[in-house]
């Protein structure tokens, strides 16, 4: 009932909006808004406003207030709201191509990750969506996603047998986590803490600034850099709310987006030091394993999507990039 009556509230909001000179638009995301991908979309919603000398309004939902990251895509694509931050592996469950962006050590460093963001295959990809109603406005950088668990560290991929891990529910994902030997469990991320404390899951993976804001370090004592996986983040708009826009309110939004891309590299870079400086503190043991090892086990995962032409191509342009 909560949940309807908030839909019901953000309905409401955009029938009134309908009668005003400015146009507003609904941003829902799940993240809370001590995370630095929210600092990036508050400097999209105040970039926004500046371009268009106000005539743009941007009002932010965050904190899972509107539905998890799958509910508000699906609202996304009948509009009932505008604009989103979802991770690319939830959006390869709704435009395929989003796929290659989760494989395991697919990019060779973080500059060429940010280079293959920001090249023609990022904007193929972002665009490619159109066709399921959603349009990709930009990425956000999430960094390197690593495991963190209750009972012991992952030094090695035999250390994942038996663990129960969570992962999104995304089909790479979840293929990743049992090459490599141990249990995927996919769940909501609102869940997993409780999860976690009830002994459901044994452990989890994500990066830094999400295992801090989320105090999963509270219940999870040791965190393995092993960075299987760079997955960014996106911020997507419903091409109902998209074909809405004039041409020059398009130019804008995404001229907001562009520049709050550059603005949120830097936040998610500082937020990593802060990280890691109260991990230390919380008494978390931070391993760093060799990770050649799980670059092998992981090699099937990247040979399935391969078996798709398109996808292959993806990859094969992701891996030429310099």
């Amino acid at each position: 009932m909560k949940y309807l009556l908030s839909i019901f509230g953000v309905l409401l909001l955009s029938a009134c909006q309908q009668m005003e000179s400015k146009r507003t638009l609904v941003l829902a995301h799940s993240l809370p808004i001590t995370h630095p991908v929210h600092r990036g979309i508050e400097d999209f919603r105040d970039l926004a406003a500046t371009f268009s000398n106000g005539s743009i309004q941007i009002k932010i939902y965050p904190d899972g207030q509107l539905g998890s990251e799958r509910e508000v895509v699906e609202l996304l694509q009948i509009g009932s709201i505008d604009i989103t931050k979802v991770s690319a592996a939830v959006m390869a469950n709704f435009s395929p191509s989003y796929q290659v962006l989760s494989l395991p050590y697919i990019f060779r460093d973080d500059a060429h990750r940010f280079a293959v963001l920001q090249g023609p295959t990022g904007k193929e990809i972002l665009e490619g969506g159109e066709e399921f109603w959603l349009r990709g406005l930009t990425f956000y950088d999430a960094g390197n996603r690593s495991f963190y668990t209750k009972g012991r560290a992952i030094n090695s991929p035999q250390d994942l047998k038996g663990l129960k891990i969570r992962v999104m529910n995304d089909q790479t994902s979840i293929n990743l986590v049992n090459a490599l030997g141990g249990s995927a469990t996919p769940m909501p991320y609102g869940e997993l803490y409780t999860a976690l404390q009830q002994g459901v899951v044994d452990g989890a993976e994500n990066n830094p600034p999400s295992f801090i804001t989320s105090r999963h370090f509270e219940v999870c004592k040791y965190y393995t850099l092993d960075q299987h996986s760079g997955i960014p983040d996106v911020l997507v708009i419903g091409t109902k709310a998209w074909d809405r826009l004039s041409e020059q309110e398009q130019e804008w939004l995404q001229m907001a987006a562009d520049s709050s891309f550059q603005n949120q590299k830097r936040y998610w870079a500082e937020s990593v030091e802060e990280c890691m400086e109260t991990l230390r503190e919380a008494g978390v043991e931070v391993t760093r394993p060799e990770t050649s090892p799980f670059y092998e086990a992981t090699k099937s995962v990247r040979e399935e999507v391969a078996k798709d032409p398109e996808l292959k191509r993806l990859v094969q342009q992701i891996q030429s990039q310099q």
